[in-house]
């Protein structure tokens, strides 16, 4: 008894641990519901996902919701977003509902649908940006007419069991609570009027749940010495690779080899690592007071591009960024005491998408950092990142002991002649 007490408890804990990120404790989705007004039969409710993650957005095919009705609820019509399933409507005479499902299923519409189907944030195909990149591209929205449902705010009953996709598995959503009924401004700001009811559902993500590898690895290089720390074999396990394909092979030539299966099955590039996605960390150039890093990313999958996409990077040198080159760029400070974390993005239509596996796909960027002298060093490692995301997921880093490393013998003198030589290269061109 007292064994499966222990397993229980270990569980939840578990739970609870693998839906915590140390980088962005607050983060989450929460999912709104405002009754706008009541129906002779239920009410008009408009729903609201709002992503409050720094740096996980919802990407294509989009954000999946669903529920369990309470009662015998229906789904007269929808705004902005539609049932997967229309369900046994059988019973109906006449009008007939858009859903009578017990446990629907919604789905955002996708753009370019007609004037009188779209609602207020809605209609981009259930992609939805990160807080941290773009807070007004971090909510979406629809509107429902439900029936055969209370009447007021006594005999309403909230759905439950409330499900997120976002595209894939990983949330875990929490009860239905009621909390104050939202404010609204009237487009003067001189009237402010009140939702019926309100309730919230907050949805938390956990890469553990998501996936049992990883989906991304990160590898290293540096000018002080001319091995390449690469990724670890299997890094993202190798369960795909009877089903690789080599970078010269000629099914790459095949039409539609590059459309998306509906499962999300990737076709990857055959390699050691058998990652979607592969981060490079080269350690550039070494200056009097900066230091350069070149970070590239480069895509294996051949069925998948990424927009909006973001890499988040823990080193305690962020906390002096002088310059990015070719990415957006902006600190993360969870806690108010450190900082040592940053996220990089692509730049608005230049390339903030990722292309699928191939010639273009991979983005890169330099990264210069100023050194505070009490702590910067090349020494054990200490030059390369502790952790590294790609679009919120935690990349497999290389072991400590296979980081590039200094020469045994005379590295002050090298770093002494790198430093030399950056100068005078610094003062040439300064001159010229």
């Amino acid at each position: 008894m007292r064994f499966f007490v222990s397993a229980f408890f270990f569980l939840v804990l578990l739970t609870y641990t693998a839906a915590y990120d140390p980088l962005d404790p607050n983060g989450n989705v929460t999912i709104k519901w405002d009754i706008m007004s009541w129906t002779p039969d239920g009410y008009v409710a408009v729903v609201t996902l709002n992503n409050f993650q720094m740096y996980r957005h919802i990407m294509s095919p989009g954000w999946s919701l669903g529920w369990t009705w309470a009662k015998k609820e229906v789904i007269w019509s929808m705004v902005g977003a539609q049932a997967t399933e229309q369900g046994d409507c059988s019973k109906f005479k006449g009008n007939i509902p858009h859903c009578c499902k017990k446990i629907p299923t919604v789905v955002d519409l996708l753009p370019g649908v007609p004037y009188n189907q779209q609602f207020t944030n809605c209609c981009k195909g259930g992609v939805v940006a990160a807080w941290g990149q773009d807070p007004t591209a971090a909510v979406s929205a629809f509107q429902l007419s439900v029936g055969l449902a209370g009447t007021s705010n006594k005999t309403v009953k909230l759905p439950k069991n409330f499900t997120l996709l976002g595209p894939g598995p990983g949330y875990t959503c929490g009860p239905a609570k009621v909390v104050p009924s939202t404010a609204f401004l009237t487009p003067d700001h001189r009237r402010k009027t009140q939702a019926l009811m309100t309730w919230n559902v907050t949805c938390t993500y956990s890469q553990f749940l998501a996936r049992k590898n990883p989906n991304c690895c990160v590898s290293f290089s540096s000018f002080y010495n001319d091995t390449i720390t690469p990724c670890p074999s299997c890094a993202c396990g190798c369960r795909n690779k009877n089903k690789c394909v080599k970078s010269d092979s000629k099914i790459l030539q095949m039409k539609g080899i590059n459309t998306p299966k509906k499962d999300s099955t990737p076709l990857l590039q055959c390699t050691h690592h058998m990652c979607p996605v592969r981060v490079h960390w080269h350690v550039k150039q070494n200056y009097k007071d900066y230091w350069r890093v070149k970070l590239a990313v480069t895509n294996f999958n051949y069925r998948m591009n990424y927009t909006l996409w973001s890499l988040v990077v823990q080193h305690p040198n962020l906390n002096n960024v002088t310059q990015v080159f070719s990415f957006d760029y902006k600190p993360l400070v969870p806690y108010e005491s450190i900082n040592d974390t940053g996220m990089f993005y692509g730049m608005k239509y230049y390339n903030d998408l990722l292309m699928e596996a191939g010639p273009f796909g991979n983005i890169q960027s330099e990264v210069l950092l100023q050194k505070d002298k009490n702590t910067f060093t090349f020494k054990q490692g200490w030059a390369f990142p502790r952790k590294v995301y790609f679009n919120g997921d935690e990349c497999m880093l290389p072991p400590p002991d296979t980081y590039p490393h200094l020469p045994n013998s005379a590295h002050k003198s090298l770093l002494a002649l790198s430093t030399l030589i950056s100068s005078l290269l610094l003062l040439l061109i300064s001159i010229w």
